[in-house]
């Protein structure tokens, strides 16, 4: 969970994929000049979204409905930052109970 002190690019560098306007991207990644780019399909359109650090800095946390709001040129979006739920890897404890 993102909390309110939190920064979008903070919340960005400990995220595996981000739903952007209800739309699922493991796609994302910041360039040489921190900008973030995002990249999904939206059926068979390949979506595309480009934020500027200045918009990303600009970015407010909705406690409500936890995701960021960030205003691009096309206006505003809806930003939810999710971590990957891990399972356990059951084989390396049989290897140091071997040992």
């Amino acid at each position: 969970m993102t909390a309110v002190t939190d920064t979008l690019l903070h919340s960005l560098e400990s995220c595996d994929m981000l739903i952007i306007d209800g739309l699922y991207a493991f796609d994302f990644s910041l360039d040489e000049q921190d900008q973030l780019h995002v990249e999904c399909m939206n059926g068979r359109t390949l979506e595309h979204w480009r934020f500027t650090p200045t918009q990303m800095q600009a970015a407010t946390f909705d406690k409500a409905s936890k995701h960021w709001i960030i205003t691009s040129d096309s206006g505003d979006h809806h930003l939810e930052c999710v971590e990957a739920t891990r399972g356990h890897d059951d084989d390396e404890d049989e290897e140091h109970e071997d040992a």
